[in-house]
């Protein structure tokens, strides 16, 4: 298989490395508005070689997205367009109404898929499988230490209390987490997000709650921000090299 990724940070760079000792990716293609960071990644890579995203297009089976909002509204339905299967990591992008339904018709249109992998939260699974029933609510609370949020405060405090709609637009690098658990669960709209500065918190947590017809669910799990990236969580990456893995493994588990 052959691989293109857009853009080259701290996660493009982790799923790249990762891609690059998988024997069943044969190809790697670079692409970041950054030249220097893409050359960088490259020259760490064996079997990776840079182009621009409308170059390699012909050549790839997938492209993973890890760049921003803004280039999945330019790149992602092209991609789509072309036949290639589509990973989206800056999946707060998907807020937008209207770019969703377009990339969910262009998929549909050309046979392709689109992965959102579930990121640094855990427990998007059990709210997917709830959403089959009636699903009263969605809750989550995310606690960073500011720099990750890019704040200097003090003490532990609430910078944001609304709904992930809102939460994605204000933190549309911090809170990606938020707009996964709203596809999977009961829309932007009703999802309910409070994030929370903490200057003695040295992790990433993310705490789910969700009650409905089901039952109850409360999932949380505590990440290492990623060492090349403070606002990101480690957890991320590794969330991204596994749903890389699911497209290459024939025994998918669901």
């Amino acid at each position: 298989m052959k691989l293109g990724i857009i853009g080259c940070g701290a996660i493009g760079t982790d799923v790249a490395k990762a891609a690059d000792a998988m024997k069943d990716i044969e190809k790697i293609y670079l692409f970041d508005i950054n030249k220097a960071a893409a050359e960088k990644l490259c020259k760490s890579l064996k079997k990776a070689s840079l182009k621009p995203v409308e170059e390699f297009l012909e050549d790839v089976d997938v492209v993973f997205e890890a760049a921003s909002q803004q280039a999945v509204a330019q790149y992602a339905a092209i991609v789509l367009e072309a036949g290639k299967d589509l990973i989206i990591m800056s999946i707060g992008s998907l807020f937008n109404d209207a770019l969703r339904k377009k990339l969910e018709n262009t998929a549909r249109k050309h046979h392709r898929k689109i992965y959102l992998p579930s990121g640094a939260v855990c427990g998007i699974d059990g709210v997917l499988a709830a959403s089959i029933e009636k699903l009263d609510s969605v809750t989550l609370v995310t606690t960073k230490p500011p720099a990750s949020l890019g704040k200097s405060v003090e003490e532990r405090t609430i910078v944001f209390k609304g709904t992930a709609r809102d939460a994605v637009k204000q933190f549309p690098r911090n809170i990606n987490v938020a707009a996964c658990l709203s596809l999977a669960g009961v829309g932007f709209d009703e999802t309910k997000v409070e994030i929370i500065a903490d200057p003695v918190e040295t992790r990433i947590s993310h705490k789910i709650l969700a009650h409905g017809r089901f039952g109850r669910l409360r999932a949380e799990v505590e990440n290492m921000p990623n060492p090349n990236n403070p606002q990101s969580s480690y957890m991320a990456s590794l969330s991204a090299i596994a749903t890389l893995r699911r497209v290459l493994d024939p025994i998918q588990i669901a």
